[in-house]
């Protein structure tokens, strides 16, 4: 599979063109939305057929990652070195903060070009008769979100059975998309999943709000092209014990990731 991110850093160059059909409706949100929507029916097209698989998923995230280039988004992704140097040492447990809908349809895009990874996702996202055929194809790990130790055992259970088989996985530990970090909304599933299947825990630490969530459709709210999505990806860590010195560091990396980013926009 090919990676279209060679260097350690992908910056969005200045020059990139603006949709003609983005220009003439003003930045409106749905120029946006529109072109990803008509992608997830071709992905969810190829995945009816049986034909969705990891080069087409990571081809698909590419695709989206253009649209929002083409509708004013900038991108200022990092750490794609430690991808590709331990992508070798893979599975890892990928734990990463979730500020809206975008880091789930880029993500792919800088990861499975270097190895096979799915995610934990919420039950009805694989009912959903728009995407479910689409995310049933990835096999995930899926819980409910409605009984924590039934969601516990569903993660410890299913995602060791795709870590042993050489799948990493992306957890998003907090109980819903936010705006903010948290450390006290950051539980510690991702670290107790890598303990239980004696994986390697990846911090992930993102910035999205160009990807607005609150609108008439919850996921799809403004678009906010004066701030630029950042995505970073630090360096795996072995867990120890229970993994609590481990969760702290992952909490660490992404709570100072926020504090540069916000310092970054204010300058």
């Amino acid at each position: 599979m090919i990676t279209h991110f060679p260097d350690d850093r992908y910056v969005t160059p200045p020059d990139r063109p603006v949709s003609l059909f983005n220009r003439l409706t003003f930045g409106w949100r749905w120029a946006l939305y529109l072109e990803y929507g008509a992608e997830v029916l071709r992905a969810r097209g190829l995945a009816v057929r049986g034909e969705y698989d990891d080069a087409e998923w990571a081809e698909s995230s590419h695709i989206v990652m253009r649209a929002i280039e083409r509708n004013r988004g900038r991108f200022d992704i990092e750490g794609i070195d430690n991808l590709r140097s331990h992508a070798g040492e893979a599975p890892y447990v990928f734990i990463s903060n979730h500020m809206s809908t975008l880091e789930t349809q880029v993500l792919p895009a800088l990861i499975a070009p270097f190895m096979r990874v799915t995610f934990v996702v919420k039950r009805q996202l694989v009912k959903s008769p728009i995407f479910g055929p689409v995310m049933r194809s990835r096999d995930p790990v899926v819980v409910g979100r409605k009984n924590a130790r039934e969601d516990l055992e569903e993660v410890l259970t299913g995602g060791r059975r795709l870590l042993e088989n050489g799948v990493s996985i992306v957890v998003f530990p907090q109980s819903t998309r936010s705006p903010e970090f948290s450390r006290e909304a950051f539980n510690s599933l991702g670290t107790k999943l890598a303990a239980h299947a004696g994986a390697k825990v990846f911090p992930v630490a993102v910035k999205t709000d160009f990807w607005g969530e609150k609108g008439l459709f919850r996921g799809f709210g403004p678009v906010r092209p004066e701030r630029i999505i950042h995505i970073e990806f630090g360096h795996p860590m072995e867990v120890s014990g229970r993994g609590r010195e481990e969760h702290n560091a992952v909490l660490d990396f992404i709570e100072s990731r926020q504090r540069k980013w916000h310092i970054q926009t204010q300058q």
